[in-house]
């Protein structure tokens, strides 16, 4: 079944989540260069998902690269942001 993780930028407890560019920082972290642009990886970018920007990630990251995917499940839990897995996303949800 083809899964992603949805981290949002808040808090479990509805605070918004500090500094504002985290998402984007922790997505640069599976990102490559080309062309001279910072291209996100499909395993692992932001994305505006129900019209809040959010970071997604695939579940494959777990298999393909271990030690990040338990970085940023960890990161997740230490900072206790709202997460929810999500299988066969709905694409008309995506960039809205």
């Amino acid at each position: 079944m083809y899964c992603k993780y949805i981290i949002e930028g808040v808090t479990e407890d509805g605070r918004k989540f500090r500094p504002s560019d985290w998402i984007d920082r922790i997505a640069s972290m599976g990102a490559s260069y080309h062309m001279h642009r910072l291209v996100y990886s499909d395993l692992l970018h932001p994305e505006l998902y129900e019209g809040q920007k959010c970071l997604i990630i695939d579940t494959e990251l777990e298999i393909k690269n271990p030690c990040m995917f338990q970085y940023l499940m960890n990161f997740v839990k230490s900072n206790s942001l709202k997460m929810s897995k999500v299988c066969d996303i709905d694409e008309e949800k995506l960039g809205a």
